[in-house]
């Protein structure tokens, strides 16, 4: 899809607050309210805004810890790693994942209310899946940057 700058406009706009109601969005992007709409579904359409949410502060919400894990499969065989990628996709507590080049095949994100829920999740879940050769654990000590907002060109 061919982004214009009212495009643009109406993505960076609805980035920083997606609840922005069609009177106040297209008010924003120098647009009459109808065709904004029209846009916005397009871009809705076309699969470039996937979705809406709420982004939670994850301290308030009461899980303070953020746990960067890198694993290292003992084969990366393709079905060693779809059987990895399926089990990770049902739990909560992974907020990411990604297949990774390099030393270490996989890189997650996890979330927990402290390091005993940290451990039950290492003990209970990850270590039980087969085919894991290594867990590195490293915990974050301060976000320094978070930011859901893509530096659109």
């Amino acid at each position: 899809m061919r982004l214009d700058a009212i495009d643009r406009k109406i993505l960076a706009v609805l980035q920083a607050d997606g609840r922005k109601s069609i009177a106040e969005l297209s008010g924003e992007v120098g647009l009459s309210p109808s065709p904004c709409l029209r846009r916005v579904k397009e871009l809705e359409e076309a699969g470039l805004i996937s979705r809406y949410a709420a982004v939670l502060d994850q301290r308030k919400a009461g899980l303070p810890v953020s746990v960067f894990v890198s694993i290292k499969l003992e084969r990366q065989q393709e079905e060693a790693l779809d059987a990895f990628s399926a089990a990770i996709r049902g739990w909560p507590e992974v907020l990411e994942c990604y297949l990774m080049t390099g030393p270490r095949d996989y890189l997650l994100r996890v979330v927990a209310a402290d390091l005993d829920a940290y451990e039950r999740f290492l003990k209970e879940k990850l270590t039980r899946l087969d085919g894991i050769a290594s867990i590195e654990s490293s915990f974050a000590l301060e976000q320094v940057k978070y930011s859901h907002v893509l530096p659109l060109p």
